[in-house]
C-alpha cells in the first residue's frame, strides 16, 4: 500500500469516526449503533 492511497484510508476512517461522534445517542440508536461501535464501524468503511 503505497503513502498516497494510507492516507486517505486514515482520512476516510477520521472523517467518518468524527461524524458518527456527532450523533446523538438517539441518532446513533436509530442507526442501530452504539458509541463503543463507532471505531468498529468506521473501520468497515477502509474495506
Amino acid at each position: 500500500m503505497n503513502i498516497v492511497r494510507s492516507y486517505k484510508t486514515w482520512r476516510r476512517y477520521r472523517e467518518t469516526v468524527n461524524e458518527l461522534n456527532r450523533l446523538s445517542q438517539r441518532e446513533l440508536a436509530d442507526l442501530g449503533i452504539s458509541r463503543a461501535d463507532i471505531h468498529h464501524v468506521a473501520r468497515q468503511t477502509e474495506l
